[in-house]
């Protein structure tokens, strides 16, 4: 069977768009869905005694949202194919296990239990910057979760060459017919180097033919494999995190990778997309590459 995309559900509006996004994803990749509910109801309900047939509420409250959350979606795709899970853990947990042999994960930008000034819920920050499969943040306006601009966004990092996410983005711009727009932003420095010839004076100039040789090189593997995406690559002076931001207000998905490095605890997320995550105008997809351990200067310089 193949690997389902999962998305998580708690019945809240920001779940509910979640969900309406995740059957869209569902269908344009041909894959199964999985909808997945979590709730810690157990811990606070008690055993119940066997003699009874009766089911805690939690139970049902579980039970209902999630009937309701597979109403919804065979009423958007008919032919989908689907199926639920109510787990009695947190939501966090029941999403990174799932995520193990899933395709992808869906979640909203909030939850029931978040408070309303909030920018990112905790359940999507910890799922995104944990898990070992794409995560799909759902966030934005109507023309970008509708998919109306017919545009991907993608930034390109140090070490994005074919990567996980450079595929990721490709093969969204493929089945959405969508153009991919690849970015890769460059800083001069606060000085030129005076004792450099070729950059004497002209640091932008050299920075900015780095940046763009930089993008060729990490899209040309999926460019010859998806020769029918129109590419356009962009040279950005700025700072990335402000750069991407603004440009997600014209995408209908915005594309990042985040290292994961082995032996590391906690979130695993860097600067760029903890940005995104927070602020970007369209829904942001968090594609995992793995990466050697870091050495101390490497991981003081690193922002993504």
């Amino acid at each position: 069977m193949e690997s389902p995309l999962v998305v998580g559900f708690d019945g809240s509006d920001p779940g509910l768009t979640a969900l309406d996004w995740a059957v869209d994803e569902a269908v344009r990749q041909d894959r199964p869905l999985r909808v997945v509910y979590a709730s810690l109801w157990e811990r606070y309900e008690g055993a119940v005694p066997s003699w009874t047939t009766d089911r805690p509420w939690g139970q049902v409250l579980a039970d209902d949202l999630v009937g309701q959350a597979a109403e919804r979606a065979l009423r958007r795709a008919p032919g989908l194919s689907l199926t639920t899970h109510v787990a009695a853990e947190d939501a966090a947990g029941a999403l990174l296990r799932e995520g193990r042999e899933a395709w992808g994960v869906v979640v909203g930008a909030r939850g029931r239990s978040e408070l309303g000034d909030l920018l990112l819920g905790s359940v999507a920050l910890v799922v995104a910057a944990r898990a070992s499969c794409p995560v799909v943040v759902v966030r934005g306006d109507r023309q970008a979760l509708e998919a109306r601009h017919g545009r991907i966004l993608l930034g390109v990092g140090e070490h994005d060459a074919a990567s996980p996410a450079v595929a990721f983005a490709f093969r969204e711009a493929a089945v959405r017919e969508a153009e991919l727009d690849a970015v890769r932003t460059w800083r001069r420095p606060f000085h030129d180097p005076l004792d450099h010839p070729l950059l004497r004076g002209q640091a932008g100039v050299y920075l900015a033919e780095e940046a763009s040789a930089a993008l060729d090189e990490a899209l040309a593997v999926h460019a010859r494999e998806h020769p029918r995406v129109r590419v356009r690559r962009s040279g950005v002076e700025g700072d990335a995190k402000r750069v991407l931001t603004e440009r997600s207000a014209a995408a209908d998905l915005l594309v990042l990778g985040a290292r994961r490095r082995d032996g590391l605890v906690g979130l695993q997320l860097g600067r760029v997309a903890h940005r995104a995550l927070h602020h970007a105008l369209c829904p942001v997809a968090v594609v995992p590459q793995t990466a050697p351990a870091p050495t101390k200067a490497a991981s003081e310089g690193d922002e993504r």
